[in-house]
């Protein structure tokens, strides 16, 4: 027996396996909900449930709260139905039926552009194209069935003539992947994908301004973002909110400072919260969130697009929303979450 999930107000359907997450028969069926980490901890899928019974798997509480809960919210990513179940989310699209594939990807190159950043540049095979929105992102397939998810930095364009893809990857000390990518991974090693995963891309359906945060490496799928923007000829005004520590933590300055030179639409922010003496910083300090509240103290004519950490992302979804007047459907986001978020 299968349960059919209703998503208003789009009007859209799908129907669900008994014990089948909603989230991942969405995906199954090219429904475009929202999400993030598929595993209960960004609150990225987060929906109110208009009407039948859902039972909610292990999530954190950070993700979805008992009062969250008893005020008929859900989480469509480990929330299973065992009704026909009404939703409302107003984030729904068509715009999420890329298939998810499988593939192997050969390492190009290993760039440290920090202390604690590498970016990594892989080659995609020639005989399968990889299709995804400019902002999603793919999964790692570890040996042990662990997966960890990195955003594309590059653009769907710009694997025109030579498929590779481009991801930002901090070291997590510690970690299973990146104490790997950062000790022992090389040049032309093999790695197992999948993807594209996510519901972070730019509506092109707007003429909003747009305000782009990033926290750290949250700045890859932003720079997709802007590269799509500049290929497709997209002219809104848009803000780019950059925050690191130190300066730095902006690894990527420069590729900025070329944008802005050939982007008039394109404004960029970078805000350092722990800049030492030596550093010599002489700009923007504080919590790049709070900047943008500074600087447009309305959003209520705005759309933002927020990713990195994720008391970054749930900071600037609250006070956005009931201190500057950001309506919650005009937040889009991906909130970083790390393993041990997830536990």
């Amino acid at each position: 027996m299968t349960f059919t999930i209703t998503v208003e107000p789009s009007g859209r359907t799908f129907t669900a396996e008994p014990n089948e997450a909603m989230l991942a028969a969405g995906i199954r069926q090219g429904i475009g909900l929202p999400y993030g980490c598929k595993d209960g901890a960004c609150g990225s899928c987060k929906c109110k449930l208009l009407s039948g019974s859902v039972v909610h798997g292990v999530h954190q509480s950070k993700a979805l709260s008992a009062d969250e809960e008893a005020a008929g919210y859900v989480l469509t990513c480990c929330g299973v139905a065992h009704t026909d179940v009404v939703l409302e989310s107003r984030q729904v699209t068509e715009a999420g039926a890329f298939p998810i594939k499988k593939m192997p990807v050969r390492v190009n190159s290993l760039e440290r552009v920090s202390h604690d950043v590498i970016v990594l540049n892989l080659q995609l095979p020639a005989s399968d194209t990889f299709q995804y929105h400019a902002g999603q992102y793919v999964e790692f397939l570890l040996r042990d069935g662990d997966r960890r998810s990195y955003s594309m930095a590059n653009a769907p364009h710009t694997q025109v003539g030579q498929p590779r893809m481009e991801l930002h990857l901090r070291h997590m000390p510690g970690g299973k992947f990146t104490d790997h990518v950062f000790s022992a991974m090389k040049e032309k090693d093999i790695l197992r994908i999948e993807g594209p995963y996510g519901s972070f891309f730019l509506r092109e359906d707007s003429d909003k301004p747009m305000v782009l945060l990033a926290s750290g490496t949250g700045f890859a799928p932003i720079k997709a973002l802007i590269e799509h923007m500049q290929f497709k000829g997209i002219t809104r005004e848009a803000t780019l909110y950059w925050g690191g520590r130190r300066p730095a933590d902006l690894y990527q300055s420069a590729w900025i400072e070329a944008r802005l030179a050939e982007m008039p639409n394109l404004r960029y922010v970078p805000v350092v919260s722990d800049a030492l003496p030596e550093d010599g910083w002489s700009g923007r300090t504080g919590f790049v969130h709070k900047a943008v509240l500074e600087d447009i103290p309305d959003l209520s004519g705005h759309q933002v697009y927020a990713c990195g950490a994720p008391i970054v992302v749930e900071s600037a979804r609250a006070e956005y929303s009931t201190l500057a007047g950001l309506p919650p459907e005009e937040f889009f986001a991906d909130s970083f979450t790390t393993a041990a978020d997830k536990l």
